[in-house]
């Protein structure tokens, strides 16, 4: 990259619906993709993106920070953990995940997204 890059969310360069609960807004920053993912309460990975993704759990690996909401991420190892604002997370491919309560969570990822839930 050799010039500077400044984009805002509110012009996303691609938006990525989910089945039924959110969205992912899409900047491209030279060749990487920065994602803002707004999951609605009942947005769970297996229904609203496995559909998409044709694999049976997540195989994205995701670097991301919790901007607000609160979501449980299971590993297909049977672990669990949850996210609330104020984390950054490291999640490997392996996994599913939902919202918790009754408010959206937003997450920033800077990840391996480039195909995440994408048509």
């Amino acid at each position: 990259m050799s010039e500077l890059l400044n984009k805002s969310f509110d012009k996303p360069d691609e938006t990525r619906m989910f089945e039924g609960h959110g969205h992912a807004d899409v900047l491209m920053m030279g060749d990487r993709p920065v994602a803002r993912g707004q999951f609605e309460p009942g947005w769970r990975w297996s229904n609203d993106v496995k559909p998409i993704a044709g694999t049976e759990s997540c195989q994205v690996s995701h670097l991301g920070y919790v901007l607000e909401g609160r979501m449980r991420v299971f590993m297909d190892d049977g672990s669990e953990y949850d996210l609330t604002p104020g984390h950054v997370v490291a999640i490997p491919p392996g996994h599913d995940a939902e919202v918790l309560g009754d408010g959206a969570c937003v997450m920033l990822d800077f990840g391996e997204i480039s195909g995440y839930a994408k048509r």
